[in-house]
């Protein structure tokens, strides 16, 4: 096992800019998700860590050793892919051990390591069969073990479960993570999907535009987003970010002039009116009623039963809504509501740099 840090990592493919000063360190053991929308630089950032590509400028260092120039092969390192990237004339148990072949391990020790990986994915049965008698969760289970038979010091995902049914993919997100905790191997893992890195992750960073948002675990990214995109990105359904003002750190006013008290807020901050974008997750949101002054006023635009839960989507003076509900209402299209919330779960932003203003726990407020 082995510890990655990126340092001033910089990648450009022509004059096109992918990547742009990104710099992380995951720690030996640590299982470390990759998460952002498509685009934002994370697959491109593990293939440079694979040694597909070629950094243009900063390190990367596998342990204490920078390998910016060593070959993938000399990496350490065992990638699965998001499509499985199996022989079709191979048995199970010949795709498993193909990479210790090359590597000239006798045929005893190949067939060790692969009789324990089996073991360890529930394969033992399936060694003798080809790729197109297996299931897809059955050929991903075999995509990692043969990264498992390598006992590399790094394991990487390239979004392996991207390809897989909605049902395979909380199962084997369940495996993924259980292999790790038995392995304790260290792992990066790539995925646009943030109900995985939350569901996954030891540490969750989270890019954008080639740059890194946000850096933490996952219910820290949860209740401390640093600033609206992490806010909006991180939770199903997303937060609520809402048009409004604060003034002398005390009031939150809506254009409706509905008022909410605010939570408390950094030192550093001057009081005084100032424009914000207001973060609140729809599962904070409570009933109450429409005439009270505190209540910010929303009409129902849609409803979404999902058995234990109820997604209510609103429209109101401060913008567009979704609250969740796990009360049963009778609600009905067109009806108008209250809704209210308590100061301390909101998240205010600065509407001008999307600064977080909130104060912190270690602020001493």
């Amino acid at each position: 096992m082995a510890s990655v840090e990126i340092k001033q990592v910089v990648k450009d493919f022509g004059p096109t800019k992918v990547l742009r000063g990104v710099d992380v360190k995951i720690e030996d053991g640590a299982f470390c998700v990759l998460v952002g929308p498509s685009g934002c630089g994370k697959s491109t950032l593990l293939r440079l860590i694979a040694g597909l590509e070629e950094i243009s400028s900063g390190d990367i260092l596998i342990g204490d050793r920078v390998v910016n120039s060593v070959p993938p092969k000399d990496r350490d390192i065992a990638m699965v892919f998001q499509n499985y990237a199996l022989y079709p004339h191979m048995t199970v148990a010949q795709n498993m051990g193909f990479s210790l072949k090359l590597a000239g391990q006798s045929k005893a020790e190949m067939a060790s390591r692969v009789k324990e990986a089996a073991q360890i994915l529930g394969l033992d049965a399936l060694l003798e069969r080809y790729p197109r008698q297996l299931s897809g969760g059955q050929r991903q289970r075999v995509a990692m073990g043969r990264a498992i038979v390598r006992n590399p010091q790094v394991f990487l995902f390239d979004e392996p479960l991207s390809n897989l049914d909605a049902k395979l993919r909380v199962q084997m997100r369940a495996e993924i993570k259980e292999l790790h905790l038995r392995l304790k191997t260290t792992a990066i893992y790539v995925t646009h999907d943030q109900i995985e890195a939350m569901t996954m992750a030891d540490q969750i960073v989270v890019m954008h535009d080639g740059v890194i948002e946000q850096i933490g675990a996952p219910l820290e990214l949860y209740d401390r987003p640093a600033n609206p995109f992490v806010a909006s990105f991180i939770g199903s359904p997303a937060m609520n970010l809402l048009e409004a003002e604060i003034q002398d750190s005390r009031a939150i006013v809506f254009k409706g002039q509905t008022q909410w008290a605010a939570p408390a807020m950094k030192a550093a901050n001057a009081p005084g009116p100032k424009a914000i974008r207001l973060g609140i997750r729809p599962e904070h949101l409570q009933l109450c009623s429409p005439d009270q002054s505190q209540a910010l006023r929303g009409r129902i635009a849609v409803i979404e039963p999902t058995g234990a839960d109820t997604l209510v989507h609103m429209k109101s003076d401060a913008g567009d809504l979704v609250a969740v509900f796990r009360e049963r209402h009778a609600f009905a299209v067109g009806e108008t509501i209250g809704l209210c919330t308590d100061p301390a779960l909101l998240h205010v932003f600065d509407a001008s740099n999307g600064r977080r203003l909130n104060a912190d726990i270690n602020d001493g407020l």
